[in-house]
């Protein structure tokens, strides 16, 4: 079996309504979905994170692969991928993110070879309802939708969600940079939700030490479970944890760093950040090894999310539910998406390889919804127009 074709087509998906966070107003997400076909008439389907993806996959990486054993995972990234410890120290990590999207794509493909689910290549399911958390933020008024401006009004919506969807699992962002206001917002949840239901935080980076103490002494009563990237580095992370026994998680992958100085407790990343998930299962089995958390982050189509929930039913590890932005999402590239988490939890797909299907018309649609408007917004200021935030923001 050989590669005969790699395409990569970017694609853009406005959410209900924007939500707010600690350096802008998110308006929705912008992924690639990267196609690899065989001369078997396979076709494995993957997502890559960022936009610049797509240039890089079709202008560099497809033609190297081209008559690729798609099975050889290391010798495809041998073709696209220089080496990683000088590539962190040059050109950045897109080279990583885009092969991460195809090779999510050549996993599909040995699982549509073989007949057999993701999961099931990784090792087999050690559970198979994969949960998920609510999301809760500040947003902006969008037609029907959003319009939580209010601490009453983001603790009616999580009892919504409670009610409607039996969800117990939540997080928020918490990134005003007003203590007294995430304070207010962070126990009306709670009295909103329940004494039994989960809580976790996202400070996206928001806060100076002062205003992170002042914050964690208010909120830690109220029993949370995780306050993630409360302030911008490890070493403040590290100064923060004598203050307040909350743990603490993080989108920066240094885990030589955090098991020298104890923080952070938790990793929460996507599946190409790293490279893909070969590279994203040998990073996970050293967590486990360091006694460090991991889950995924929200943000994805449900073509990634789907990834998500294979790696975690395969994963014994990864035992706390992954973010969510499934209620915010208005379309999917993929037939069985948006996902609907019912009872927290979204079932791991049975079907061969990634086990769902890619919407062509969906995927067109949002394509030429990119090509139009460019990539969604997710870091201008609400206030100020074309103008970019920066934090800590108090």
């Amino acid at each position: 079996m050989k590669i005969t074709r790699v395409q990569a087509t970017a694609v853009s998906i406005p959410f209900d309504a924007p939500y707010i966070w600690s350096v802008g107003e998110y308006t929705g997400i912008t992924r690639v979905i990267v196609e690899v076909e065989t001369d078997d008439g396979i076709v494995g389907i993957g997502e890559a994170p960022s936009w610049e993806c797509e240039a890089d996959i079709n202008d560099h990486m497809a033609a190297k692969l081209i008559g690729a054993d798609p099975i050889d995972l290391e010798a495809c990234e041998l073709l696209c991928v220089p080496e990683t410890k000088v590539l962190a120290n040059t050109d950045g990590n897109t080279p990583l993110k885009s092969f991460g999207g195809i090779e999510m794509a050549l996993w599909d493909i040995r699982g549509k070879a073989w007949n057999l689910p993701l999961y099931k290549l990784l090792g087999g399911a050690v559970r198979k309802e994969i949960p998920f958390t609510e999301y809760y933020a500040f947003r902006p008024q969008n037609g029907n939708a959003g319009g939580l401006k209010t601490a009453a009004e983001i603790a009616d919506y999580c009892a919504r969600m409670r009610s409607e969807h039996g969800s117990t699992f939540f997080e928020g962002k918490c990134s005003t940079g007003n203590p007294a206001l995430d304070i207010e917002v962070t126990r009306a949840v709670r009295d909103a939700v329940g004494e039994d239901a989960m809580i976790r935080l996202d400070g996206n980076m928001a806060w100076t030490l002062p205003s992170a103490q002042q914050l964690l002494s208010g909120i830690e009563p109220l029993n949370i479970r995780n306050f993630e990237d409360p302030v911008p580095t490890f070493w403040e992370m590290e100064k923060l944890r004598k203050h307040s026994a909350i743990p603490f998680s993080t989108h920066t992958p240094d885990l030589a760093l955090a098991t020298r100085i104890g923080v952070p407790d938790t990793f929460v990343l996507n599946l190409t950040a790293l490279g893909g998930i070969s590279r994203t299962l040998r990073f996970i089995a050293a967590c486990e090894h360091m006694g460090i958390g991991f889950w995924f982050y929200s943000g994805d189509t449900g073509l990634a999310t789907t990834a998500y929930l294979h790696v975690t039913a395969a994963v014994r590890h990864i035992c706390e539910p992954h973010q969510s932005l499934f209620r915010f999402m208005t379309e999917d590239v993929i037939e069985e998406g948006p996902y609907n988490a019912v009872n927290n939890t979204v079932p791991v797909p049975e079907g061969p390889g990634l086990g769902v299907t890619l919407s062509r018309e969906n995927m067109q649609r949002c394509h030429r919804r990119f090509v139009e408007q460019g990539p969604m917004a997710q870091y201008l200021d609400p206030a100020k127009s074309n103008t970019y935030l920066r934090v800590p923001l108090g």
